[in-house]
């Protein structure tokens, strides 16, 4: 198929697209290149691009496509917490925008970026696509209103699937180092602490890059009448954990660390267990390859390889937030995070 992959450049685009190539489809990016300057490890796949804003893209250029896979948008809490007009702004507008410009180009398919995040404070209970959103932060929020606007759009001709991710976690080209699996390790590597911002207690559901990317191929090429107009959480039922447990994996994998918290360390707002069994059994493509414990793993020698430093990982380098600040204090970002000069490479090289 002919592949619209926005954000192709960041944490699970970068990863999302040689997986596509790999199944051979054809793939166009399109992205503002926010984090050009922040490439963890490895290169990012070469494919045709468009450098631009989704805010602002042109309806023609989704002429021809057979599918939009839309990943870009502020991703994360502390950006969303940022500026909640600019979060309104890219992720609820700018998605809405997208959706209704891929219909009018007859694009028959439109993947969302959805986030288990809907649910945000959902408490102990599982819950499947059914139940109540409750999300905690304007990130969660913008992604609610998202599919609230965007449903309404399925017809015949248009098939929007909203893709409900657990928290992320594992190695990608372009790391998030605030995703809390990806964090603990690296504080656990670098400090000898695995250093826990919250008491600990709270459930979150938890998924891999990879596997979060082969959902989207599996949905990406999955017949239309299993998928039109319909939501899926993303990851596995059994890897639901508290943050607790969490650390304590990073404990049993991580040579010389001990558990510690912040001294400001307090119960998290966001709580919820999901239940992911609606995608796995509704398409049998979905093989997710994943535990927390082998990501760990995975993260341990990737950071020992690279020769991760604590400067790094809290730094403007790999803190989205600190990033954007940076890039906004240098003048290159104006207020509304659109580029004032040549787009793209976000930071000195």
């Amino acid at each position: 198929m002919k592949v619209l992959l926005t954000g192709h450049k960041g944490y699970i685009g970068s990863v999302l697209t040689p997986m596509l190539l790999e199944r051979g489809h054809q793939v166009t990016g399109l992205d503002t290149d926010l984090f050009g300057a922040c490439t963890f490890d490895g290169e990012l796949a070469k494919v045709p691009e468009i450098i631009g804003d989704v805010r602002d893209v042109d309806g023609d250029v989704l002429k021809g496509f057979d599918a939009v896979i839309h990943l870009a948008g502020l991703s994360n809490d502390p950006l969303g917490d940022y500026d909640p007009s600019l979060t309104d702004d890219i992720n609820h507008l700018g998605s809405v925008r997208l959706a209704k410009l891929a219909k009018q180009a007859r694009v028959p398919r439109f993947l969302f970026a959805s986030s288990c995040s809907n649910y945000g404070g959902g408490g102990q209970d599982f819950l499947d696509e059914n139940a109540a959103f409750n999300p905690v932060t304007p990130y969660g929020v913008s992604k609610v209103e998202v599919e609230r606007d965007v449903a309404p759009l399925a017809d015949d001709d248009f098939s929007p699937v909203f893709l409900r991710a657990s928290t992320a976690y594992g190695l990608s080209p372009r790391i998030r180092f605030d995703l809390v699996v990806n964090n603990l390790t690296a504080w656990a590597f670098t400090t000898g602490e695995v250093h826990l911002k919250s008491d600990g207690s709270p459930w979150r559901p938890l998924v891999h890059v990879e596997d979060i990317a082969r959902a989207y191929i599996a949905l990406l090429e999955a017949d239309r009448s299993l998928v039109h107009g319909r939501a899926f959480n993303v990851g596995t039922t059994t890897e639901n954990y508290r943050i607790r447990e969490v650390a304590e994996i990073v404990h049993g994998v991580v040579p010389n660390c001990e558990i510690g918290f912040a001294d400001d360390a307090s119960p998290d707002k966001r709580n919820y267990r999901v239940d992911c069994n609606l995608l796995a059994l509704t398409i049998h493509e979905f093989k997710p390859q994943w535990t927390v414990r082998r990501g760990v793993e995975q993260l341990y020698e990737a950071y020992r390889r690279v020769g991760l430093r604590l400067e790094d990982f809290e730094g403007p380098k790999f803190k989205r937030i600190d990033h954007v600040k940076q890039l906004l204090q240098a003048g290159r970002l104006d207020p509304r995070l659109r580029w004032t000069g040549k787009p793209g490479h976000g930071g000195n090289h």
